[in-house]
């Protein structure tokens, strides 16, 4: 028939996973002037999946080419497998490569049979081919399958999605189901590229509102605590809200401030992920409707680069129940992004925000990658992504690192610290 053609192989070989095994096969190629058109390689607990996609030319009869192989895998104790390809498929499976690519990221405790086959069937059911299944987190012990870890599986995707928004409630729904995070990005030069993230403070890298512990101090808790939780929501305006709350704190002794700062909780996997951003040479931000005095408190504990909170008025001992200045809202969390990497250098497709409440929204929508953390569900319906499982360094695999990664620059941090 014109226009097939059996000179396009590929080649599959699977077995035991030993040293020099691809060098082995790829010399008998060599030897017969192959052209490679794909070669794609996986272990798996030791096993071997080996694909090759060759174009015979006219000078090399396929016969002796395979005969070779076969030989050869045989001495090597693996299986080998040849697929004809027609240059009709070929061409189809070339025009393909203009297609967007997406990466969908699991995250959990554990990632189970049936988080993998919700989250493909919604793929599959939406005509994306998956290219490429991928571990980002460490091996797994025996005796620790069942306890309650850190997992994550990256999933390389191809096709055109038709309806983001439609795709992004579907995922979410499901993590909601499961107890599974599911994050869905563009496959372009800016996801391993980012170099700014900015932080919400509240409830983000402290699990506390410094507000609610003040207004504890001061023998108003549930008040205040009712009013923040209404304004996280997006039920008041922040602003309206915040200065109704800090007139309540009025006479509460200063001194107050530096007890609650000490005791201030640290969310799970905040030192670790700052500490690996500042390794990697990222600038860090906070970027908070808090207090400054706590913004400050944070970023000598944790090494941040820059704080923009609100300054708590303190005069002769006591708070006055006012702030100093512009308020830190969600316009504001904005506009200092967006100063800051200009400051910086740095473009809007490069940073990350990560918040929870409504008055994060902005940030989160202006940022390349925006990240509701254990967030209100109004932030979770709008935001680009959301995380609710693990720990605030699980922002680490969104941006593509795997904990081997992770463990060769903690080897650096300690080295340059040594």
């Amino acid at each position: 028939m014109q226009g097939e053609s059996h000179n396009i192989i590929l080649i599959n070989i699977s077995g035991a996973d030993k040293p020099g095994l691809t060098a082995s096969i790829t010399h008998i190629l060599a030897h017969y002037k192959v052209d490679i058109l794909d070669i794609g390689q996986a272990v798996i607990h030791d096993t071997l999946s080996l694909g090759i996609l060759v174009y015979l030319p006219e000078s090399a009869q396929s016969a002796p080419v395979l005969r070779d192989v076969v030989f050869r895998a045989h001495e090597l104790g693996v299986s080998v497998r040849f697929t004809p390809v027609t240059e009709t498929s070929y061409a189809h499976w070339v025009s393909a490569q203009g297609k967007s690519r997406y990466i969908v990221t699991l995250l959990a405790r554990r990632i189970s049979a049936e988080h993998l086959q919700r989250v493909t069937s919604i793929v599959a059911a939406r005509d994306l081919n998956i290219d490429r299944i991928h571990r980002l987190s460490g091996r797994i012990p025996l005796d620790c399958v069942h306890d309650q870890g850190r997992s994550c599986v990256e999933l390389s995707v191809r096709g055109e999605v038709l309806d983001a928004e439609a795709l992004r409630r579907e995922f979410l729904a499901v993590s909601a189901e499961l107890d599974l995070d599911i994050a869905i990005q563009e496959d372009n030069i800016y996801r391993r590229n980012r170099r700014l993230v900015v932080f919400d403070m509240d409830s983000t890298l402290i699990e506390a509102e410094v507000i609610d512990e003040l207004a504890k101090e001061a023998g108003v808790g549930a008040q205040v605590a009712e009013i923040t939780e209404r304004a996280m929501r997006g039920e008041l305006d922040f602003q309206a809200s915040f200065r109704e709350r800090v007139a309540l704190l009025k006479g509460l002794d200063a001194c107050v401030l530096e007890h609650i700062a000490a005791r201030l909780p640290i969310t799970e996997g905040a030192e670790k992920l700052v500490s690996t951003l500042k390794a990697l040479g990222y600038t860090t931000a906070i970027l908070s409707g808090g207090f400054t005095y706590f913004g400050r408190y944070l970023q000598e504990r944790l090494g941040i680069d820059y704080v923009y909170a609100n300054e708590l008025e303190i005069e002769s001992g006591q708070v006055t129940g006012r702030v100093v200045g512009t308020i830190v809202d969600g316009a504001r969390k904005a506009e200092l992004l967006q100063q800051i990497a200009q400051q910086e250098g740095i473009g809007l497709q490069q940073t990350i925000a990560v918040g929870d409440g409504a008055n994060d929204l902005p940030m989160l929508g202006l940022a390349g990658l925006g990240i509701a953390f254990r967030a209100k569900p109004i932030v979770q319906a709008n935001a680009q992504h959301s995380l609710s499982t693990l720990g605030l360094d699980s922002i680490l695999y969104l941006i593509g690192f795997s904990d081997r990664d992770l463990i060769e620059s903690q080897t650096n941090i300690d080295l340059t610290q040594d």
